[in-house]
């Protein structure tokens, strides 16, 4: 495989490659970047975009695994994030002009944990505003539309992120359900999405739409991928 069509590796299937030292993360990262690139304008899955922080992340991986020793579990891999869920330095405007330019000073517990098992943010993606809607075309950015036909919806709330996972922009993306914002988008763009029961991963830092029912979870090609992370 090219180093231009990494992409299309699942997030086993990567790591497995980064540990063998077939290709650095720097070379998978500039890889789903050029999908992004390539794609993004038809399918609209990212609000904002972080390519300048992704390679400096990954360039930090590559050099860490360089040093050995005991390394994070998923070094060099990327992801991206539902923007509803604050990273700091990085805005979260929650599909909402009214958090146009907040930038937040932390990290949701659940980003920070997968960034210190060495995961790379390659930016935050598209969702229904404050995650109340199921298509993903309530947002004040734009709609997402599904990559497999882009006359339709991907599903919502957190339809940026299963699009940009069917599209190959990234193996992995947060998501969060609260009546089915991950298991509805993930079926309707055929990849595999999972709402961990309630409470099982930190609400810290995420924007809340029901406190009672809001949960965290992930979009991957499979579940292998998503029991890594």
């Amino acid at each position: 495989m090219s180093t231009a069509e990494l992409h299309e590796l699942s997030l086993a299937a990567a790591l497995a490659g980064l540990r063998r030292g077939d290709f650095s993360s720097r070379e998978l990262t500039e890889a789903c970047l050029a999908r992004i690139e390539r794609l993004e304008g038809q399918v609209h899955a990212f609000i904002t975009l972080t390519p300048e922080l992704a390679r400096e992340q990954a360039a930090q991986a590559d050099e860490r695994r360089k040093k050995g020793g005991a390394l994070p579990p998923l070094l060099g891999l990327p992801l991206a994030v539902k923007d509803v869920l604050c990273t700091r330095g990085v805005r979260t405007t929650c599909g909402s002009h009214i958090l146009e330019n907040f930038v937040p000073p932390f990290n949701a517990t659940a980003v920070q944990r997968l960034l210190d098992a060495g995961m790379v943010l390659l930016g935050k993606t598209n969702n229904d505003e404050f995650a109340m809607g199921s298509s993903t075309e309530n947002s004040a950015y734009g709609a997402t539309h599904n990559p497999w036909d882009l006359q339709r919806v991907p599903g919502g709330s957190s339809g940026g992120s299963a699009a940009a996972v069917a599209a190959r922009m990234t193996p992995a993306a947060f998501g969060t359900d609260t009546g089915g914002s991950v298991r509805q988008p993930a079926s309707y763009c055929g990849v595999s999405g999972i709402k961990p029961t309630y409470g099982r991963v930190s609400r810290y830092g995420l924007v809340a739409y029901g406190s009672s029912l809001d949960s965290v979870g992930m979009f991957a090609r499979s579940v292998e991928d998503l029991a890594l992370v």
